[in-house]
């Protein structure tokens, strides 16, 4: 039975990350990193078989990369249609690397877009997410399930519990250190960050 597939990955930046590949991208938030991982059982307990990931992200970047139309959301909705007025970010590049699909994102200036740079400024730790539709299937005893030949890729979309280990995705520039780590406390800051933006 096909059903919506939602996955995630893990997403840090830091403050200084942030504004040095502002300066170095024209004002623009332009973050790279891992989107899913091929053949690796994620939290969600799904394994993605390298030869359907591939194949859905080159019809991802073809359909939807190429034509400047690979937006995502901030935070996943219960919908397989990406919802324009919640997009926050545009996927402008993938490939694969090994069995890792890295991609480079540009943080739109819409609302939500607003709201995902100022949670990046704030160091909060997000997580992107891959968006489909397919089934998967029992593999073995361990409870993994294995995305099937039926799946569509969707999107990806930045939540705040991600499910695939170590996929960072990290501002572009020649400095960053991509062995940042949050500062403890950030999540709390994450009602005020929200506050401020709706407030101007």
């Amino acid at each position: 039975m096909r059903q919506l597939i939602v996955d995630y990955l893990p997403f840090e930046v830091g403050p200084d990350q942030i504004n040095e590949a502002m300066k170095e991208n024209n004002g623009k938030l332009v973050v790279k990193g891992v989107l899913q991982r091929a053949d690796t059982k994620n939290q969600n307990g799904r394994v993605y078989p390298k030869e359907i990931l591939m194949r859905e992200a080159k019809k991802y970047s073809e359909g939807f990369v190429k034509q400047k139309r690979a937006m995502g959301e901030l935070d996943h909705p219960e919908s397989s249609v990406v919802n324009l007025s919640n997009v926050s970010h545009n996927i402008t590049d993938m490939n694969f690397n090994g069995d890792d699909l890295v991609g480079t994102v540009e943080i739109l200036t819409t609302p939500s877009g607003n709201i995902l740079r100022e949670l990046f400024k704030n160091g909060i730790k997000l997580g992107i997410s891959s968006r489909g539709m397919g089934s998967v299937e029992s593999v073995n005893e361990s409870g993994a399930q294995e995305v099937q030949d039926d799946f569509e890729l969707i999107a990806f979309d930045f939540v705040s519990n991600p499910s695939t280990h170590g996929a960072f995705l990290y501002p572009m520039n020649e400095s960053v250190d991509n062995n940042a780590s949050v500062r403890d406390g950030k999540y709390g800051r994450v009602e005020a960050v929200i506050n401020d933006i709706m407030r101007g």
